[in-house]
């Protein structure tokens, strides 16, 4: 099974582009998630490329930027190539399936689910991916929100997103 599931802010304003033959669109944006943190430790975060397809990726390049924060879920993926100097890179990317715009992060032109008529909840979780698929499992008054069919997560409606956890 290759399934991963990120909560983080983003490090750099997304970059979209499109294929040369069918132009899909193709959104890459680096996930800055951080690690758990020992009392008295420094925090640390880990710098995740994320890459999505499609009308997902147009909204994603339309709606994230520096800062704000995302959920994603996808899989893992790996891959290398040669740069310049022909030395071998190897790169590991998150290819995601979902994304879901979490909190209005800073700055920026407000938070985009209002735009889209979601009926995004005052904590930040959302009931629409943007894509037209539903995020919640239908209950949306229980405060539960099923990530992905991944079962119930117990989120509690006080639950209040930091704005000053970016990690730069």
């Amino acid at each position: 099974m290759n399934n991963v599931i990120l909560i983080g802010r983003l490090a750099r304003d997304p970059e979209l582009s499109y294929t040369p033959g069918n132009q899909t669109a193709i959104c890459h944006f680096t996930l800055a998630v951080d690690r758990p943190v020992s009392q008295g430790k420094e925090r640390q975060a880990d710098f995740i490329r994320i890459t999505v397809f499609g009308r997902q990726a147009e909204n994603c390049d339309r709606f994230l930027q520096k800062g704000r924060q995302a959920a994603v879920s996808g899989r893992i993926q790996t891959g290398s190539y040669k740069n310049r100097e022909g030395v071998t890179v190897y790169t590991t990317d998150v290819i995601a399936d979902r994304v879901e715009f979490l909190g209005g992060g800073n700055g920026g032109n407000g938070d985009g689910a209002s735009r889209q008529g979601s009926s995004q909840r005052a904590n930040g979780f959302g009931s629409n991916d943007f894509d037209g698929n539903s995020m919640n499992s239908g209950n949306t008054s229980s405060g539960n929100n099923d990530f992905g069919g991944l079962g119930d997560l117990d989120i509690p409606d006080t639950f209040q997103a930091a704005e000053d956890d970016i990690p730069f």
